[in-house]
């Protein structure tokens, strides 16, 4: 079975892409069709990524009366 590879080990070949293909590398890699499930599975999200307050939908509202 072929060894996996890490971030660690795609970095340096990423790095040696000249930016057309670095651009090219990035547009398949956003159309891939995947959802980001897959990766939250492989790592999860951290306490701080999301707000703890009691209340999660409170914002302070001073300043927007122009976009009224």
């Amino acid at each position: 079975m072929p060894r996996l590879l890490s971030a660690d080990d795609v970095m340096p070949l990423v790095a040696a892409l000249s930016d057309k293909e670095r651009a090219k590398l990035l547009k398949r890699i956003a159309s891939a069709g995947a959802t980001d499930s897959l990766a939250y599975l492989a790592t999860p999200p951290n306490r701080d990524e999301f707000s703890n307050e009691e209340e999660p939908l409170a914002w302070e509202a001073d300043g927007w009366d122009e976009f009224r």
